[in-house]
């Protein structure tokens, strides 16, 4: 919607306020594809007969690796919400 003021016959157009900027929707974006990749990290390991065990569930890459990735993930997007753009 355009206002007018009284005094001046010009229109001014309102200012698109959004609640992030443009670096903090890729920085939004960064965050969820670090918190896919650690959940796909940590997928997969089982076995396909239920009486035999499979040692591979406990393999570095799920028990250490992934969850540091998804940790990074969630950090980066806290730092995202937070983050002001200097404008």
């Amino acid at each position: 919607m355009a206002k007018t003021d009284k005094n001046t016959a010009t229109t001014t157009t309102p200012k698109n306020d959004f609640a992030f900027g443009r670096e903090n929707y890729i920085l939004l974006l960064v965050g969820l594809a670090f918190i896919i990749v650690g959940f796909i990290l940590m997928s997969g390991g089982g076995s396909e007969d239920p009486k035999t065990f499979n040692p591979e569930v406990f393999s570095a890459r799920r028990i250490t690796v992934a969850p540091i990735v998804v940790l990074i993930g969630f950090i980066i997007e806290i730092f995202a919400i937070m983050y002001k753009p200097k404008n």
